[in-house]
This record gives structure tokens, C-alpha cells and sequence, in this order.
């Protein structure tokens, strides 16, 4: 019984791997072009449906108490717009003195300057027990800076 108990407790892990080892006994299915079209799925339907099913689930009264803490919001913004891009330059700084291949740094780069990722990370602050309500509201900041700062 504790098996199962650890399983529902850690299902999103346990449907990762199940997913990552189906890809990798077929992979044809998830190819571009293939049987579930991610080109389409992943991009527009999944995105869209995490963050529906994800709202739906938002109690109304701590979605507007999350709104309330400008502090907070102010300091996820500028960690995450300000701070970790000017680390992480200051970081490309310091490496690019050393023999390190100048692709890996621009790679470095890249994955520096974006976004972390929403969906994903919408699921796991759930499953952790974590402030969706506050995580939503910064998740939405974030994408509205994005889109004018781009």
C-alpha cells in the first residue's frame, strides 16, 4: 500500500519518465510532421490548456490578495529581468578570458536571457504546495514585459 500511496504522491514525476522513456523506445510519434503534430500541440493547444486548467483552479478571493503584494512582484521582476541577466553577462565576462568554445558561451547566453519555463513550472508549483495564485499573477507580469521588451 505505501507503493501506491508514493505513486499518486509523486505522479508527475513518474508521468515524465514514462513520457521520456516512450519517446525514446518510439520517437517517430513526436517528430515534427508525425501523429500528434507537435509543431501545432505543443506550441498553441498545450500552452493554452495549462494555463486554462490552471486558472480555472484559482480561488477569485487569493487571486486578488496576490495582487496586494507589489513588494513581491517588484522583486521577482527585477530578479528575474534585471539581476540574473546582468549575473549571468558578468558570468560570460569571466569565461570568455578562458579557452572555453565561443558556440558554448553564446549557448550560455541564450539560455540566460530566457524566460524560465511557464508551463512546466505552473504544474510543479502546484504539486509542491507552492503559492499558484502569486506564481500565476508573476507568470503573467512576466510575459507582458516580455512582450514589450522583445
Amino acid at each position: 500500500m505505501r507503493l501506491l500511496e508514493r505513486m499518486r504522491k509523486e505522479w508527475f514525476m513518474i508521468g515524465i519518465v514514462l513520457a521520456i522513456a516512450g519517446a525514446k523506445l518510439e520517437p517517430s510519434i513526436g517528430v515534427n510532421g508525425g501523429p500528434l503534430k507537435p509543431e501545432i500541440t505543443v506550441s498553441y493547444i498545450a500552452v493554452a490548456t495549462i494555463f486554462f486548467n490552471s486558472g480555472l483552479s484559482l480561488k477569485t478571493e487569493e487571486l486578488t490578495s496576490a495582487l496586494v503584494h507589489i513588494k513581491l512582484h517588484l522583486f521577482i521582476q527585477i530578479f528575474t529581468l534585471a539581476f540574473f541577466p546582468a549575473t549571468i553577462w558578468l558570468f560570460l565576462q569571466l569565461l570568455s578570458i578562458t579557452p572555453i568554445n565561443e558556440w558554448l558561451l553564446k549557448g550560455l547566453q541564450t539560455v540566460g536571457c530566457m524566460p524560465p519555463p511557464v508551463s512546466s513550472a505552473v504544474i510543479l508549483t502546484k504539486a509542491v504546495g507552492g503559492n499558484e495564485e502569486r506564481y500565476q499573477k508573476e507568470t503573467e507580469h512576466k510575459l507582458i514585459n516580455q512582450t514589450f521588451t522583445s
